[in-house]
């Protein structure tokens, strides 16, 4: 397993939905499309501090994008969703109390 799928792997627990997707982010990363994982929580952190508890890498409208699910201090939750390539913050939502 390589550091960024295990990084990741250890990041999202259950909610990483295979090996695919660990592959398919080794290979954008080895490619230079995206940024290292690490860059990315960077940004997600100074956006919203909290703990990351899902980590989703997907293709959007020809941009690779981060989706984060965090929970802060407080006990909110928060999706951010992160340019892969750039670490732009592209959305920031909290996620309503049911």
């Amino acid at each position: 397993m390589t550091r960024l799928a295990l990084i990741v792997a250890l990041l999202a627990g259950p909610a990483l939905a295979d090996e695919d997707d660990q592959d398919r982010a080794r290979r954008a990363l080895e490619a230079g499309e995206i940024l290292p994982l690490s860059e990315i929580l960077a940004a997600a952190e100074a956006v919203r501090p909290g703990r990351v508890i899902e980590v989703e890498l997907e293709r959007d409208a020809g941009l690779w994008v981060y989706e984060l699910e965090l929970v802060t201090a407080e006990g909110r939750i928060y999706e951010i969703e992160i340019d892969a390539a750039t670490a732009t913050v592209l959305e920031l939502e909290r996620e309503e109390d049911d």
